[in-house]
């Protein structure tokens, strides 16, 4: 190679790194900044996890103290005082709640706490159903027995977690009206249905034969 061929080549090599210097010094914030998110986004997500973690076991130590509590006022009250960290926390301090008031004989307080509970589309879908049973098997003296048998149905829809036990309100609803075969035609769906657990199907059994029906053989 040529003292000119070399020349060149460093020549070459020297605008390279120039030209490269220059792209640092232009776009090197860029890299800067991807690295900063990423130790950002990472340190965030950590600080997040560990708060919501805090905060879950300072709620969970929070009930554990209120219904500790020697009696039902006094166990209420302090769960009034609890702060909810989201909306599913708050569904099941409501919950709990409304057990106290209807152990100390508020059913109508306990049944209008759980009335909210379900009417509210900002709780997941599992707390409002449970609400809305325990509302309306509550509300068994409250509540008309048709708005009874429209909140067991709209519970009873196939696919939904507390079907069978709303079909079971159903027949016995079925019963209160007089209604007695179709009290049993029900109550022999539960008995034979295949997700019935084992207390339900017995349940359903037994009223079968209390109404003068017989079981369907297991």
């Amino acid at each position: 190679m040529s003292d000119t061929d070399s020349f060149i080549d460093e020549v070459t090599e020297e605008v390279k790194r120039d030209r490269l210097f220059a792209l640092m010094r232009k776009w090197g914030w860029v890299g800067v900044a991807i690295v900063l998110l990423i130790v950002g986004g990472t340190a965030y997500r950590e600080w997040h996890i560990a708060s919501t973690e805090r905060a879950a076991q300072e709620f969970g130590d929070s009930i554990l103290t209120a219904l500790g509590k020697e009696d039902e006022a006094a166990r209420i009250a302090a769960l009034g005082q609890i702060s909810a960290p989201q909306a599913g926390a708050q569904a099941i301090l409501t919950l709990l709640t409304a057990a106290e008031e209807a152990s100390a004989g508020n059913d109508a307080e306990a049944v209008a706490r759980l009335q909210q509970v379900a009417a509210n589309a900002e709780i997941p879908s599992i707390y409002r159903q449970i609400a809305s049973y325990k509302a309306l098997t509550r509300g068994e003296k409250l509540l008309p027995v048709e708005e009874r048998r429209a909140g067991f149905e709209a519970l009873a829809v196939p696919g939904q977690p507390l079907r069978l036990l709303a079909e079971e309100q159903l027949a016995l609803i079925d019963i209160e009206t007089g209604e007695t075969a179709a009290a049993q035609e029900r109550l022999k769906r539960l008995a034979e249905d295949s997700e019935a657990t084992q207390g339900l199907r017995r349940r359903a059994s037994q009223l079968i034969v209390a109404l003068g029906g017989e079981p369907p053989a297991n």
